[in-house]
């Protein structure tokens, strides 16, 4: 059975730098896709960005250039730096990973947790 387990989460100041973890374990072949989403309270969860296996990735407009996502195949663990936070960007994030577990199988979606990120003003 496929866990994503995530980590780093936090309250910080608007400005200020946080960064989350979320590391896969269990029956994994392969992880084609990871990413992060977040939704905050009252609306739907939205992408925040992904990133494929060659390092490729893709962001929401609301967060290019202040958020990084990167991740570390050999640990199977998907990081997302968040640097200059505002308070719109309270949310829960959830880590996500499309993953396959037997060489036979295709490939399935995983859902972490959930991190609480709090940006006060």
């Amino acid at each position: 059975q496929v866990q994503l387990v995530e980590s780093g989460g936090g309250q910080v100041q608007a400005g200020g730098s946080l960064r989350l973890s979320c590391a896969a374990s269990g029956s994994i072949f392969s992880i084609r896709l990871m990413g992060w989403y977040r939704q905050a309270p009252g609306k739907q969860r939205e992408l925040v960005a992904i990133i494929i296996t060659d390092g490729s990735a893709n962001y929401a407009d609301s967060v290019k250039g202040r958020f990084t996502i990167s991740r570390d195949n050999v640990k199977n663990t998907v990081y997302l730096q968040m640097d200059s936070l505002k308070p719109e960007d309270t949310a829960v994030y959830f880590c996500n990973a499309a993953i396959r577990e037997s060489w036979y199988s295709g490939y399935n979606n995983h859902w972490g947790q959930g991190a609480q990120v709090t940006v006060s003003s």
